[in-house]
């Protein structure tokens, strides 16, 4: 047989071990290299094995890139080798808008599950949460499959359907108690939708934000004026489901309520000199406006440092379930076949501290991680769902938008009454004096 691709991949192997031998001369440091070589040596023997002996004709390149699959898949949820047909897509999705269901996923207990879907997207309507599990994708169980596969299965033309399969834990963590249901969910391209804003009761002025995008700091900006010349004097800032999205955008959300340069985030990687941080510009626009942060599972990456951060410098009160626990720094390295590399390189850390990524290797509060509330607000899935399905809206010319669901069969939304409740309590107490009672 040819031995072209086995030939060049030994030439590679023995070429990065003359580089490492030459660049580390000393004998601790060669012995490490030495079992390095042996190591790339395995991965080349079981690439001849496999040529030589597996009973269907196999190409080298997919070969290569399952194990470069298998070696990325063995660090982290977040970390992915990506073929070239990927590696487009993620760059079409980084312009803001991409062709799929609508979801933001990862590999969780070797399932794949829901980090949350996006607002008005096909899986949203349908009613798929957070913390689901996708345990079928037409047909096929997703128990082990690498994030790269998933998310080719479920992308697609728009228009055309994917049928999927997913559970649900109707119970806790610690005693789960999993249902199942069949979707069949119709393919769009995606848009997304940066802020929502209302005004509540009691001058209070509601801001959602669903995701940090390029557009997020000038609509945020637009959406806190609209509020403050429609009267509010306190805000909810509602970062639940919120999966995240630039560093960028969540840092000038901070800003405009965080002044004075304070610390907002800072990233470390493996070496100390590597940590960057990232501060509040001078003078913070709504520094001094009353708030109530909501956060739940769904809540990850930059709502986690906006959370974080305004809890941190005692700027707001955080009121509903403990964070997802996403906050690490992905670069995404080009490869010379059009393939890439998204490597974890870094880690988001509180202006205290605190490690804001969770062990996905761990489970319950041995995997740390997360942005505990100051206020726990448990909510049922099954209210969770009807919540979710509720904040849906239409939209007629001339008109407020209005929930799909009819008011009388609407759910009480437990986290966001608490918050309100919170906001008129500090507005009593604040105009009482010491003489008072």
């Amino acid at each position: 047989m040819k031995r072209d691709a086995r030939s060049l991949v030994r030439k590679a192997a023995a070429g990065t071990v003359l580089l490492a031998v030459a660049a580390f001369a000393l004998p601790v440091a060669s012995a490490s290299v030495d079992r390095t070589y042996e190591q790339l040596k395995l991965i080349v023997d079981i690439l001849d094995y496999i040529k030589e002996n597996y009973v269907e004709e196999v190409q080298s390149k997919d070969l290569i890139y399952g194990a470069a699959r298998g070696m990325v898949g063995t660090l982290d949820p977040f970390s992915q080798f990506m073929d070239p047909e990927l590696h487009k897509d993620v760059k079409t999705e980084t312009e803001g808008q991409f062709g799929g269901l609508g979801i933001r996923i990862g590999m969780r207990d070797e399932w794949l599950t829901v980090i949350t879907p996006l607002p008005g997207t096909p899986a949203y309507k349908l009613g798929i949460l957070p913390q689901d599990r996708i345990i079928k994708i037409e047909g096929d169980s997703t128990k082990g499959m690498n994030l790269t596969d998933a998310v080719k299965k479920l992308r697609g033309k728009p228009g055309t359907a994917v049928k999927l399969q997913v559970a649900r834990n109707m119970a806790s963590d610690d005693k789960p108690d999993w249902t199942t249901k069949d979707f069949s969910v119709t393919r769009e391209v995606i848009k997304i939708q940066s802020v929502q804003s209302r005004m509540l009761q009691d001058k209070t002025g509601y801001l959602r934000i669903i995701e940090f995008s390029a557009q997020t700091t000038e609509e945020t900006g637009t959406a806190l004026e609209k509020l403050k010349k429609a009267g509010a004097t306190s805000l909810v800032l509602d970062l639940r489901n919120n999966p995240g999205g630039l560093l960028t955008a969540a840092v000038d959300v901070s800003s405009f309520f965080l002044g004075d340069g304070k610390l907002i985030v800072y990233t470390q990687g493996r070496r100390a000199e590597n940590r960057q941080d990232f501060r509040a510009s001078a003078k913070a626009q709504y520094g001094e406006l009353p708030m109530v942060v909501l956060v739940n599972g769904g809540s990850a990456s930059g709502s986690e440092i906006v959370t974080g951060a305004l809890q941190d410098h005692k700027r707001a009160v955080v009121v509903g379930e403990k964070t997802f626990g996403k906050a690490s720094v992905q670069s995404v390295i080009p490869l010379p076949d059009g393939s890439g590399l998204r490597l974890t390189v870094a880690k988001y850390y509180t202006p205290a501290g605190r490690s804001i990524m969770r062990d996905f290797k761990k489970n319950g509060e041995e995997a740390g991680g997360g942005i505990s509330p100051d206020i726990l607000v448990p909510v049922s899935r099954e209210t969770e769902a009807k919540l979710q399905e509720q904040s849906e809206e239409v939209f007629k010319q001339g008109e407020d938008p209005k929930s799909v669901i009819k008011k009388e069969s609407q759910v009480a939304d437990s986290a966001l009454e608490r918050a309100l409740e919170l906001l008129k309590a500090r507005e009593v107490l604040s105009h009482l004096s010491p003489t008072d009672g």
